[in-house]
């Protein structure tokens, strides 16, 4: 006879909130179900609401845990914009990783409680990362442009493939990215 496996609320919690970032980036908001989540993690969709109180909640979790984590922007402003481009080129190689925000918010934005969800998660993570980082941003919209220009980019050479983007030199990409960012970023 098997000992009964131990219960474990955390890990569960963990295991649940890591399937729904993967199946939210990939399928979107609308795209996938509750149900589908927690087969993915191995548990009852009972269960995930119990965690979760909802898909909506999941959501709100994994778009909070989501915009938190630094993909593209850093913390030094003497080197932000720099790095920032340098970032976004490297983020943006065809071959690079295919589970990050940029994909939750462009397959989840369609759905309008997902984009509220999602615009509260950027102004309170990645807006106010960039005003803390450059307090001269704060109250101008420089900030939301800066995040525009990298979502545009993204969007350009990674999802859609621009030839000219994934053709071009990366250092000179770099170097063009730069100097936009100086423009929008540089106290």
């Amino acid at each position: 006879m098997t000992a009964p496996r131990r219960r474990d609320a955390t890990a569960t919690r963990e295991a649940i909130l890591r399937a729904g970032v993967e199946a939210f980036t990939r399928f979107g908001y609308d795209g996938v179900g509750v149900r589908d989540i927690a087969q993915s993690a191995g548990v009852t969709a009972m269960l995930v609401n119990r965690y979760f109180g909802s898909k909506e909640g999941l959501f709100a979790e994994v778009a909070e845990v989501s915009m938190t984590e630094r993909t593209v922007l850093t913390g030094d402003p003497a080197t932000l914009a720099r790095d920032v481009a340098a970032a976004l080129v490297r983020r943006t190689q065809p071959d690079a990783d295919s589970l990050d925000p940029f994909l939750l918010m462009l397959r989840s934005a369609p759905n309008p409680r997902a984009a509220e969800i999602l615009r509260v998660g950027i102004e309170k993570h990645v807006e106010r990362h960039v005003y803390d980082v450059v307090p001269g941003t704060r109250g101008t919209e420089r900030a939301a442009i800066a995040l525009s220009l990298i979502a545009g980019f993204w969007l350009m050479r990674k999802v859609i493939g621009s030839t000219a983007l994934n053709e071009a030199d990366e250092p000179a990409l770099v170097a063009t990215l730069e100097g936009l960012f100086r423009v929008l970023l540089d106290a």
